[in-house]
């Protein structure tokens, strides 16, 4: 199987298993509902392009479940891959500051925060 294939069908057994989750459990609040914050986060970039994974650190997030999120970082780290495995290695590495991004869910593990089903785009933020 072609590895983007592989990576095709991971994502989208991450997001089924993430929406039957509850999401966001104790992860504190934000100041408006649906509205999340991050300092920082990392987003690998793939030979098709962004994955539609974000991992972030030190976010404030809603605390009730919501459709979509809207999630403004601060610095958002983009290391682009050398080819579509994760030991393949960077090529380069892009840093972005003041963007915004959508995103499906989160799960939490201590102070980091695992988006998924995010969107490509990235927005500024103003």
């Amino acid at each position: 199987m072609k590895p983007a294939l592989k990576r095709l069908l991971g994502v989208g057994a991450a997001v089924a298993t993430g929406a039957a989750a509850l999401l966001g459990t104790g992860a504190g609040t934000a100041e408006a509902a649906g509205r999340a914050h991050c300092d920082r986060a990392e987003r690998p970039i793939w030979s098709e392009g962004p994955s539609r994974n974000v991992t972030a650190r030190h976010c404030s997030v809603p605390d009730q479940d919501h459709r979509w999120y809207t999630v403004e970082f601060d610095t958002l780290v983009q290391p682009h891959q050398k080819n579509d495995y994760l030991d393949g290695g960077v090529e380069r590495t892009g840093t972005l500051h003041d963007r915004s991004i959508r995103c499906l869910g989160y799960t939490t593990d201590e102070d980091t925060v695992n988006w998924f089903g995010c969107l490509p785009r990235l927005r500024h933020v103003s």
